[in-house]
């Protein structure tokens, strides 16, 4: 099955995607949706308005999550171009909802930052409360998966040893454009799959690797992060990117205005959002 939320005329709305039409399951958006301990079979049953699956005006798939949560440094490749090592444990930190843009809305580039990075992430989305999760509940709680942009203000991140500043600007992270169940993949990551991952900066290839490439696994993560507080419907975990980020380059390749970057996993779908500078 697949999931989005749309804006329409009367507000967000959860849909069903079918092929080339798009069905409302009679939520707000996906979060609402999850929420729901049936969310499954309802979705699957839901018969409400429909769409032409070619004019959804896409909004961010969860467009509040309870929780942002991302990792860092989970890629060998990108581990590596950095010049680091190995970590002995997640590098975790947060983003907030304002930063959430849809999958095809314009990134905007503050005029505060001229490092501006961009990072394709395969990202989880929570389907049941967890915590103190093994293996199995750890499977258990994942509703599917999604992209996220992880756009990067370099130049603030670095400021201190914590990526915060740098990661959380106002419109800046595309999320998106799908919800999609790990029986809709060619491969489940959960279980070690490796689904491809790209980004496209203005038609040139960037990254190109597979998430058989995590330093942390999916499952590994959400019996990690259960560990330290409950996992919720809706939350959100970006998993990490790989390598080929800008600012690892010789010379860095920032966005800038009028860029397109395309960042997509392999079964999931892509987020494709043009730069625009704020002035």
């Amino acid at each position: 099955m697949r999931l989005a939320t749309i804006r329409t005329a009367t507000g967000l709305r959860a849909v069903r995607l079918d092929g080339d039409t798009a069905v409302e399951t009679g939520e707000t958006d996906v979060r609402t949706l999850l929420e729901r301990p049936d969310w499954a079979e309802h979705a699957a049953a839901a018969g409400g308005p429909v769409h032409d699956a070619s004019t959804l005006d896409l909004a961010p798939l969860v467009p509040s999550p309870e929780k942002i949560l991302c990792i860092g440094l989970n890629y060998r490749d990108h581990v590596l171009e950095m010049g680091n090592e190995l970590p002995e444990y997640p590098t975790i930190f947060g983003k907030f909802a304002p930063a959430l843009i849809g999958a095809r809305d314009e990134i905007e580039l503050p005029s505060q930052s001229d490092r501006v990075d961009y990072e394709a992430e395969l990202t989880v989305v929570i389907g049941q409360s967890v915590r103190h999760a093994d293996a199995e509940s750890a499977r258990a709680a994942i509703a599917g998966y999604t992209v996220l942009n992880d756009v990067s203000m370099r130049d603030y991140q670095r400021r201190t040893k914590q990526f915060l500043q740098g990661k959380t600007w106002e419109h800046s992270t595309p999320l998106g454009p799908e919800l999609v169940t790990p029986d809709e993949l060619p491969a489940d990551p959960a279980d070690g799959g490796a689904l491809r991952i790209r980004s496209e900066l203005s038609g040139e290839i960037m990254q190109d690797s597979t998430t058989d490439q995590l330093v942390f696994g999916v499952v590994d993560l959400i019996v990690y992060l259960s560990t330290i507080l409950t996992l919720n419907p809706g939350d959100v975990i970006a998993t990490g990117t790989p390598g080929g980020v800008g600012d690892a380059r010789t010379p860095p390749r920032y966005l800038t205005d009028g860029a397109e970057i395309v960042t997509s996993v392999e079964g999931i779908g892509e987020c494709r959002n043009v730069a625009r500078s704020l002035q």
